[in-house]
């Protein structure tokens, strides 16, 4: 799966990732610093799936329509114990291969899915 991971994730799950043999764009490696929106809009255009622990990027794929290509992963788990958290993360990631298109909530005992509305390109971006 073509994955970018927000800056929020750690070292150790982009490394699982990509052992794993997901197509990884880790943003602290190469957009850091980069606004939401930025993020947003270089994975829907390289038909990534976001990796966030960052609400507001639910707020923003709903927004901005993102193409069924895109899709964005919200993890909300304790950020107690980081081993765990990675172990559930790259348990979810791997318990499905269709993201593209949705925007789920990935929680410790369960995942909770939406497709994400689909505009087309020649459509304009609603007004803030």
């Amino acid at each position: 799966m073509r994955i970018a991971v927000n800056e929020n994730i750690a070292g150790s799950l982009i490394r699982g990732l990509r052992d794993r043999g997901h197509d990884v764009l880790s943003v602290k490696e190469s957009m850091r610093a980069a606004s939401d929106k930025e993020i947003l809009a270089r994975a829907q255009s390289e038909k990534r799936v976001v990796i966030t622990h960052d609400k507001d990027f639910g707020e923003l794929a709903f927004r901005s329509g993102p193409p069924a290509e895109g899709g964005v992963i919200l993890f909300r788990l304790s950020g107690t114990d980081r081993e765990s958290d990675t172990r559930r993360i790259l348990e979810a990631v791997d318990s499905r291969p269709d993201w593209e298109g949705y925007f789920a909530v990935v929680e410790q005992d369960r995942i909770r899915i939406r497709r994400l509305p689909i505009t087309s390109a020649s459509e304009p971006e609603p007004d803030d």
